[in-house]
């Protein structure tokens, strides 16, 4: 029986996961703060300081959640002995993983957003064969818009929106590429991707 993982993203095409026709199989991971109540969640993936920053100052709550952390939260952690020592029992674990192609050494774990950890983490680490992304709007369209950035605020001017493109998209190849094994189903309203994808990546359009 195949392994199937759910990723649920921030974007506006996120809601897509209620049509889902898979959506009752297999595990689901969310990006930070689902946009929505997600059941049944394996873990919140998380790779940013400033949601560290918001947990611990109490402006986020996410005690619902196991949590998956990545490079720099487990900076935080190491520095914050008592925000870890309360919080440890919900860590199911640090993933620090982080592929070459995500760019040059000094600004790697950066460009490594949280959609981009989670699926390298349900394909390397959870042997995933089949992982199903939704609110991965930025695949598909100049859509920035994060329900993340609703809660904590970000740039979203449109020179950092297109550096981040730029940074993003390459990253999403990458992964599809490494994991040549794994089938990639990336859910939208139409199936114009923004980036080349291999026989392995297939396009829903609910």
């Amino acid at each position: 029986m195949a392994k199937i993982v759910h990723i649920i993203g921030n974007g506006d095409k996120a809601v897509l996961w209620d049509k889902a026709p898979k959506r009752d199989k297999g595990l689901r991971l969310v990006c930070n703060l689902p946009p929505f109540e997600v059941e049944n969640v394996f873990a919140s993936v998380m790779v940013d300081f400033k949601m560290m920053a918001a947990l611990t100052e109490g402006s986020l709550n996410l005690d619902s959640f196991q949590w998956v952390l990545g490079t720099r939260p487990k900076i935080w952690m190491q520095d914050k002995g008592s925000f870890y020592l309360k919080h440890s029992s919900r860590i199911r674990e640090f993933y620090t993983t982080v592929p070459k192609y995500a760019g040059p050494a000094n600004v790697r774990a950066t460009n490594f957003n949280c959609g981009h950890m989670a699926t390298h983490y349900a394909a390397n680490k959870l042997k995933a064969d089949e992982i199903h992304l939704y609110g991965f709007d930025s695949l598909f369209d100049h859509n920035m818009r994060s329900y993340t950035d609703t809660v904590l605020s970000s740039d979203r001017g449109d020179t950092n929106n297109y550096r981040l493109l730029n940074n993003w998209r390459p990253i999403w190849k990458g992964i599809f590429d490494e994991f040549k094994d794994t089938q990639f189903y990336l859910y939208h309203t139409h199936d114009k991707v923004k980036v080349k994808i291999p026989s392995n990546v297939h396009t829903v359009v609910l």
